[in-house]
């Protein structure tokens, strides 16, 4: 049964990708100027079927694998670019939470510091402290347009994914758009490009010793090897498509699902990349999870191997950071047969 959702997926594929944006290559996507200028260079046809959602050989919050069945839907072909919320914000004049800041009323018990405009920034550490991890730092003043705070600038990173993203905000750009964010099933499912394999290209990292993802090589968090030519975040659609014709599904950037976060964590390894000052937030809104999925530029085989489609992140809702972004889907009638 599975290979034949698979074939079906494929052929899918050769009928509905023929339009896509001419991405893929490292080229092809610092050319591309974020906007993508039809329907069918925006978003992409992911036919419904069955899969094998989740792992058992993985971490514990991806099991059970169970059997899922979904109808059809459409995705964007790649994350929300800076060039596609501007014209979002242009449209509604529409203020991000890293923007605005968190309301005293509603968060009590945060301190002030963390309440005011801002966001977390990844800042690569000169050592480790034992007691503290220490590559995440509040940075007031951090949003989407200054991305690593004031005296920054999203401006000549058009073509790159929008980040410092809350779940309310990725939201509010679907509602705009007409769409919706993608449940944590469809994501995987859409993720996974109609294959079995462990990524939608093969069972490892690379492909003919080429990095397929713009993760993280190197020893993690100190030297980043740039083997994959990013640093940190990639333009949108620099490496290969799935078998849906989608880019950037793994790696670049963690992406917001609909999905709340039902798994019970232990305190100790709830949010084990943020440092004491997110940890504090955290305690305050710890309970307001919601569910992440893809993995991003900062994952390595070192730490934080969840640049699966079936690897899982909780990420408190109002906290938004330097690789967190998110992109839409569509429930309309699939393309037209032959």
């Amino acid at each position: 049964m599975l290979r034949g959702l698979i074939a079906g997926g494929w052929l899918c594929l050769s009928l509905a990708a023929a339009a896509a944006p001419l991405l893929g290559s490292a080229a092809a996507c610092r050319r591309y100027d974020g906007l993508p200028g039809t329907q069918a260079a925006a978003q992409g046809w992911v036919p419904g079927g069955r899969f094998i959602m989740g792992a058992d050989d993985a971490y514990p919050e991806e099991a059970p694998a169970r059997e899922v069945q979904l109808k059809g839907f459409w995705m964007d072909r790649h994350e929300v670019s800076n060039a596609q919320f501007a014209r979002f914000v242009r449209a509604t004049g529409y203020r991000t939470l890293a923007e605005r800041g968190l309301d005293g009323r509603h968060y009590p018990d945060v301190p002030a510091r963390l309440r005011q405009p801002g966001s977390m920034v990844f800042i690569m550490p000169s050592r480790l402290d034992p007691d503290q991890v220490n590559w995440w730092h509040f940075v007031p003043g951090a949003n989407w347009r200054q991305p690593e705070g004031p005296g920054s600038s999203w401006r000549g990173r058009e073509n790159h994914p929008v980040v410092h993203i809350a779940r309310e905000d990725a939201m509010a750009y679907a509602r705009w758009a007409g769409r919706s964010l993608p449940t944590e099933a469809e994501f995987e499912y859409a993720a996974r490009g109609a294959v079995a394999s462990r990524f939608p290209w093969g069972d490892s990292l690379q492909r003919q010793g080429r990095q397929m993802a713009n993760t993280w090589q190197g020893p993690f968090p100190f030297k980043n090897n740039t083997e994959d030519g990013f640093a940190a975040t990639a333009p949108v659609g620099c490496f290969a498509a799935n078998g849906y014709g989608l880019f950037d599904l793994i790696g670049n950037v963690w992406e917001w699902t609909a999905d709340d976060w039902s798994t019970p964590l232990p305190a100790a390894t709830a949010q084990p990349a943020l440092n004491l000052e997110a940890a504090l937030s955290l305690q305050a809104r710890g309970s307001k999870l919601g569910t992440i999925k893809g993995g991003s530029f900062l994952c390595s085989p070192l730490y934080c191997q969840r640049y699966r489609p079936s690897a899982r992140h909780a990420q408190e809702l109002s906290l938004g950071s330097s690789h967190i972004g998110f992109r839409t889907v569509a429930y309309a009638p699939g393309p037209a047969g032959p």
